[in-house]
């Protein structure tokens, strides 16, 4: 089963990639494998500590070790990829002056690769709390290293390389689930089928999982595990770490859309520690827009997942600890510090204050088996994973938002049409002007105006079958399509947040600022109590002291990203605030 070396250059000026026929490798060598100066390396040492090792011995083990960064000081040190399953690939020797990490390193993650010395080897190592350190006392040297560790995770990304193995029959509906849950967090992963790979039929005859324990995964370390959750999936590769019920953090931040990373990004980099929890992949559902047009500064568009990963990397480098997938199960408010009880383990985290940014939950339509299908033919994004499914096929999207419009002008570049499916009577209400334009310019997008879907059909295979109805004729027809997107909407994610009392509107939009003063003073006019004596509150703070909602879970919020960015950024200095006039003994 052998795979071919990284072939893959970063596009000159961005951290996405292109294949590496359009560009020579040597011309982007020197930054994602720089050489690092005496001078360089001797302000470097403050931050770590040296060690020596004998030929041949291991420094760097795929899923074990945990360094930051390895700075090689006298030798070499061969790096390897490894799969979890026993094979290794060459990757590239690093020689005095260059070092060994990528992304994951920031944030203490284990390592994707295997490392060993060559000849006897001396090594400054520093851990990834001291990374941290490096990057922001010395800004030009951290520039040029994380540069080097966001490229090297693209590569491995390019080649698939690194991560777990996922191996199940092709087409499995728990496969697309894993695998999805990975691309949008941005790791690794390799998918096998064990009917046309060696091993991957070795593997499954040696555990013989039955069908509910499947697909089976297998962690960097080697570590097999069937049918795994994406918590238990987190854990293995260091997503998911522990956290120390005992710790007492000063924002806890609850989802890693823009809103949330902005604000981890902004409380951390002035000193704060932050915890932020995400219930499944950071960037939330910003991170699904194929192209995002009117954000500033990107005259040209930028991917929401390119956005977010930004982010998700610069949160890291001032020290944010990210847990995914993490959701929150309730929120208690009638002790101090706060508490964010997490779903399913019930740990109770602690916190000075608490940022809600958890959006909302996907709308879903009233079908009857439509569970039944979602991973194995309805989805509710649309990433490269899913492209490459509808290569060449017709695919139904439902919705006539902005994400719907991204979307179905990112998927007419895969598939062979799209029929987009509205049930109103066009898009100008609800769909910016240029998205509109260019989905009309776009020969293969086909738009079904005044239309629902009223039935799925397929097998365990999956979708096979789709009947929509004309709202206006009723007249029904049933399309072979296998693939259907939707992208109508979704509701606030406040339901946990009943036991906390946090004030929400009719629509379970979370009040804050002037709108919880006015909601009161109408509840106490409302018994009599006239005028109301009511605190002074934040703009951005509920109605729970040291409580604050930004984003779209936030009542009467723009729903943009930039929006949800600068309420991300507003908010630090709100917190700020609360936290300087509490008793001295609660300030930590």
């Amino acid at each position: 089963m052998a795979t071919p070396p990284i072939e893959f250059i970063p596009d000159a000026g961005q951290d996405e990639a292109v294949p590496a026929a359009t560009l020579n490798i040597e011309a982007r060598r020197h930054q994602i494998f720089p050489v690092l100066g005496a001078a360089e390396i001797k302000r470097m040492h403050r931050f770590g500590q040296v060690r020596q090792f004998a030929d041949g011995e291991p420094i760097l083990e795929a899923g074990r070790t945990a360094f930051g960064l390895v700075v090689v000081l006298s030798g070499r040190i061969a790096v390897t990829r490894f799969d979890g399953l026993g094979n290794t690939w060459p990757v590239v020797e690093h020689g005095p002056g260059q070092f060994g990490g990528e992304v994951a390193q920031l944030s203490g993650r284990p390592a994707l690769a295997n490392a060993h010395a060559v000849g006897a080897v001396e090594v400054l190592v520093i851990s990834s709390e001291s990374l941290r350190a490096l990057v922001i006392a010395e800004a030009e040297l951290g520039e040029r290293i994380v540069r080097a560790l966001i490229l090297r995770r693209v590569g491995l990304l390019e080649a698939n390389s690194g991560g777990p193995v996922i191996v199940g029959p092709r087409g499995h509906g728990r496969i697309h689930h894993l695998q999805s849950f990975l691309a949008a967090n941005g790791h690794p992963h390799t998918v096998l089928d064990p009917q046309t790979d060696s091993q991957a039929a070795e593997l499954m005859a040696l555990y013989q999982p039955t069908a509910d324990q499947l697909p089976l995964v297998v962690c960097p370390d080697g570590v097999v595990k069937k049918n795994p959750s994406l918590a238990e999936l987190g854990r293995c590769l260091g997503l998911l770490p522990e956290l120390d019920e005992n710790k007492v953090w000063d924002v806890i931040v609850v989802g890693a859309g823009p809103a949330g990373l902005a604000t981890a990004v902004y409380a951390a980099s002035e000193g704060l520690s932050v915890l932020a929890l995400e219930t499944r992949a950071y960037g939330g559902q910003a991170a699904a827009s194929a192209r995002i047009e009117n954000y500033l500064g990107f005259p040209t568009g930028v991917s929401g997942r390119a956005l977010a990963g930004r982010a998700f990397v610069q949160a890291q480098k001032f020290g944010v600890e990210i847990a995914i997938p993490a959701p929150a199960a309730r929120l208690i408010c009638d002790t101090y510090p706060l508490q964010v009880e997490m779903c399913g383990s019930g740990t109770r985290l602690k916190a000075r204050s608490v940022v809600l940014s958890c959006g909302a939950r996907y709308r879903r339509p009233s079908l009857a088996n439509l569970k039944q299908f979602e991973g194995r033919g309805v989805y509710y994004w649309a990433s490269p994973i899913e492209a490459k499914l509808c290569k060449s096929e017709e695919v139904i999207l439902v919705g006539g938002g902005n994400s719907a419009g991204q979307a179905a002008v990112f998927l007419s570049g895969h598939a062979a049409k799209v029929h987009m499916v509205i049930r109103g009577e066009g898009l100008a209400a609800t769909m910016s002007s240029y998205l509109i334009e260019r989905i009309a310019a776009t020969r293969n997008i086909v738009l079904h105006t005044h239309t629902e879907i009223v039935a799925l059909e397929g097998d365990e295979d999956g979708l096979r079958q789709v009947r929509w109805r004309n709202r206006l004729s009723g007249q029904e027809q049933d399309a072979d399509v296998c693939r259907v997107f939707l992208f109508i909407g979704a509701d606030p994610n406040t339901g946990w947040l009943g036991d906390c009392g946090v004030d929400v509107d009719d629509k379970g939009f979370i009040r804050t600022g002037f709108d919880v003063t006015k909601a009161q003073c109408h509840a106490n006019f409302s018994r009599g109590v006239y005028p109301p004596e009511l605190p002074a509150r934040a703009a951005l703070e509920t109605s729970v002291p040291g409580v604050f909602a930004i984003g779209d879970v936030r009542a009467n919020s723009t729903k943009r990203v930039a929006a949800a960015v600068g309420e991300g950024a507003a908010v630090v200095s709100q917190i700020h605030a609360f936290l300087a006039n509490l008793p001295a003994g609660q300030r930590g």
